[in-house]
């Protein structure tokens, strides 16, 4: 991409992270604290890059006023090989670990489960959420009325279980243990689970 208008880089950025919900041309004066009409030059200046450039899969669009990035139509045939057949889609670290303190501890509160895991796990519990593996299951009594959490049916499809009475037995009352930094907790899950998965 061309460095003679840095702003190009700024927008590219806005809508990626935007995707398809896109961003107006009033939008993007404000986030990028440009003027209307730097934005809109900087906007074209885009579209004729990804035109004019055949190395690149995507482009720019305006659709029902807002600006979105978008592919090709070229590349829509390999776009729809993929939406056909999608990959395989893992779970992180650090989803598993919040799945699996869910599993066992439900109905569980998003501050109980960064204490047994000693930290934050917003990224992890709304990925969990996308993929329906947990949802909301109920509020906490009295003030603040946090969120309780508790896995799902697609949880149980997920792991092959029939219902959460198979989810592999926990060696001590007390779920989560931890020694010489080995998440005993863990360790049972993912011994229990690994491979297993359908994803």
């Amino acid at each position: 991409m061309s460095n003679s208008n840095p702003l190009m880089s700024k927008i590219e950025s806005l809508l990626f992270v935007i995707g398809e919900d896109g961003l107006t041309v009033e939008q993007l004066t404000q986030f990028t604290e440009s003027t209307e009409q730097e934005v809109v030059e900087a906007i074209q200046q885009l579209v004729n890059h990804y035109e004019l450039d055949v190395t690149r899969g995507i482009t720019l669009k305006e659709i029902a006023g807002t600006y979105q990035l978008i592919s090709k139509p070229e590349n829509a045939p390999f776009i729809e090989k993929l939406v056909e057949n999608p990959p395989p889609q893992t779970l992180s670290q650090a989803a598993l670990e919040v799945l699996a303190i869910v599993a066992y501890k439900q109905p569980i509160p998003r501050v109980e489960i960064e204490d047994l895991r000693g930290v934050k796990c917003e990224r992890a519990l709304h990925t969990l959420g996308q993929k329906a593996l947990i949802q909301e299951v109920g509020r906490v009594e009295g003030s603040g009325r946090a969120i309780l959490y508790g896995t799902t049916k697609e949880f149980l499809n997920y792991f092959g279980l029939k219902d959460l009475e198979e989810l592999p037995p926990l060696e001590s009352s007390d779920e989560v243990m931890i020694e010489d930094g080995q998440d005993l907790f863990m360790s049972k899950f993912q011994e229990a689970f690994s491979g297993d998965s359908n994803s």
